[in-house]
């Protein structure tokens, strides 16, 4: 089992939130259509960022491993929501670059579909809350 620790915290700017992860600090806000000052990406996108930077890796660690010729990829994400059927939809296009076979493409695509967040997103997620004081 693994565990990632992620600080978030806000104070009276609506609706700048910072965040610590390990030694970095980044910020997340709202749009300003919302009441935020759109100083940083909104949850959803950082959700969605997550997806895009684990596929990256995940599938640039495989083909540095197996030495296939990948010059490089490029993952975009569509994350959009339906609030009145309550469900979401994530579309995730993959471009990738270099001298590939379609073996190797093939293998890519089935790497990128395996890597960590997507895993997270695509199987069951248990949240527990509790209130400190």
């Amino acid at each position: 089992m693994s565990a990632t620790n992620i600080n978030a915290s806000i104070m009276r700017d609506h609706y700048l939130v910072h965040i610590q992860a390990g030694k970095h600090a980044i910020i997340a806000d709202e749009p300003v259509e919302v009441g935020g000052a759109d100083q940083g990406p909104d949850p959803y996108q950082l959700l969605a960022s997550a997806l895009g930077a684990c596929t990256c890796a995940t599938v640039r660690m495989y083909a540095d491993r197996k030495g296939i010729a990948l010059d490089g990829l490029k993952v975009d994400i569509t994350l959009t929501r339906d609030l009145e059927k309550n469900t979401t939809n994530i579309h995730r296009d993959i471009t990738l670059m270099g001298s590939l076979g379609s073996d190797d493409r093939d293998k890519l695509l089935d790497i990128a579909n395996k890597c960590p967040i997507h895993k997270i997103l695509t199987n069951p997620i248990n949240i527990e809350t509790v209130l400190l004081t």
